[in-house]
């Protein structure tokens, strides 16, 4: 089709990444971009908190950027309604934008719980660069932050409010933290390190009601005990943002249905990222996998098929790391099969493994350790890719099982790099996108370490 019309709705990971695809294979289509919110990485919030990099740094996409692209932008907008019948989007200003097809990738919000006093002045998600700026010019140093919800959300905001010298105090209604992302005894692990780095963890409880006091929030908890902090951020949980699609026919679930195309119910109409409940790695489900990894390749694949491709997802594999105060700690797949695993705990050195096995091979896991032990930090990568690959291990499980801590010489030994390095999400590799260093004079520097050599200087014992 001659001047192809692609509107593209939401200006995160998913929906940049799907804009960049397009121009891979179309030069003269049209695109137009539009988003309530600035293009800005969510996943480097942490590092504005804690004064690691000015705000300008957690921007993706600035106007040079989509003039590259040949992106006409409505950012500062929102989309209210759908007409799919007519092909078009009606925005907040009651303006229309014409589709031929359309792409909504806009992401996911913060919920609140419905807690008495949630809206006090001092009371805050932590979701959005909005967020974050409004802590920052509020916060005073060393400032007591309490921070509702111990899970993924929580953890992420702790690196950042922790790394800014403020007191943390996480409040969890499960009996431990991190609930969806890992098991207990791995919890245990890493609520022994917090607690040795100054963070303070309640679980088991919820907060019932948060009151000013003092020019300080008192929180009561159910559990009978209060708490006086300087600051409270919720973090609970999140929403797909897709209300605005409720009359437009397209099905739901926890997000917006999509294929293995990424298209929904409605033809011509794409769903990536936060937003939309699509296929999973190696299973007949579908599920809302909102991290950015799921989000580029939703928005890669989709838009490879808004431009005429015809390329099929695999699945996404669901999977979460954070950095809690220098411990790592990441999960992969089907984390929760306990039916066949290898463990490996130790309190004392802060190190948790368990991998979950179907057959004999590696379908999920939990990795933990400290954020220096590089060994532990390449075992990370290893693991995702025996399960990306779906690797059969055959007798290297039985290694494994005796030697649970080198994962590198059965990941050389089946090549599962080398199996990794011929797949491709679109059939291709990526070529647009216009990223580059955006910040001169200032260039990055890479610091040899002898670590690497410590890592290949023994080759794996040939079978």
């Amino acid at each position: 089709m001659a001047n192809k019309k692609h509107v593209v709705v939401g200006a995160g990971p998913a929906g940049l990444r799907a804009i960049e695809t397009i121009r891979d294979y179309e030069s003269d289509s049209s695109i137009t971009l539009i988003g309530d919110e600035p293009a800005y990485s969510r996943m480097v919030i942490p590092y504005y908190l804690a004064g690691d990099i000015e705000e300008r740094a957690v921007y993706t996409g600035d106007q040079d950027y989509f003039t590259n692209l040949n992106v006409n932008t409505k950012l500062g907008s929102r989309v209210t309604s759908i007409d799919a019948k007519a092909k078009s989007v009606t925005l907040d200003d009651g303006s229309t934008v014409e589709y031929d097809d359309l792409l909504i990738a806009t992401g996911s919000s913060a919920t609140r719980p419905p807690i008495p006093g949630a809206d006090l002045p001092g009371v805050q998600n932590m979701w959005s660069v909005g967020d974050a700026r409004a802590f920052l010019s509020r916060a005073k140093p060393n400032s007591e932050v309490a921070i509702i919800g111990a899970g993924f959300i929580g953890l992420i905001i702790l690196d950042g409010l922790h790394g800014g010298h403020h007191k943390i105090t996480f409040v969890e209604l499960e009996d431990n933290i991190l609930p969806r992302m890992i098991a207990s005894g791995g919890a245990k692990v890493v609520e022994s390190w917090m607690g040795r780095h100054g963070v303070e963890t309640i679980t088991g409880t919820s907060v019932t009601r948060i009151e000013a006091s003092n020019g300080r929030l008192s929180l009561s908890l159910a559990s009978g005990k209060s708490l006086q902090v300087d600051s409270v951020v919720v973090a609970t949980g999140i929403k797909p943002n897709m209300d605005f699609a409720a009359g437009a026919g397209i099905k739901t679930g926890d997000g917006i249905l999509v294929n293995n195309q990424m298209e929904t119910n409605v033809a011509g109409i794409f769903a990536a990222g936060d937003v939309a409940e699509g296929p999973i790695l190696n299973s007949q489900a579908r599920a809302v996998h909102a991290i950015q990894p799921t989000a580029f390749e939703h928005g890669r694949v989709a838009g490879a098929n808004m431009a005429g491709q015809k390329v099929t997802y695999a699945g996404s594999l669901g999977f979460n790391v954070i950095d809690a105060v220098g411990l790592q700690v990441a999960s992969f797949g089907d984390w929760q099969n306990d039916a066949d695993t290898t463990n490996v705990s130790s309190d004392i050195t802060s190190i948790y493994r368990r991998l979950s096995w179907k057959g004999d091979a590696i379908v999920g896991a939990i990795m933990i350790g400290r954020a220096t032990d590089i060994g532990a930090l390449n075992d990370v990568g290893m693991v995702k890719g025996f399960i990306q690959a779906g690797t059969a291990l055959g007798k290297w499980k039985d290694y494994i099982n005796k030697n649970p801590l080198d994962l590198r010489k059965p990941y050389v030994a089946c090549k599962v790099a080398e199996g990794l390095l011929k797949t491709t999400l679109t059939g291709k590799p990526a070529v647009s996108g216009g990223r580059r260093y955006r910040f001169p004079p200032i260039q990055p520097v890479t610091q040899k370490t002898p670590w690497h050599q410590v890592l290949v200087s023994e080759a794996p014992e040939k079978t």
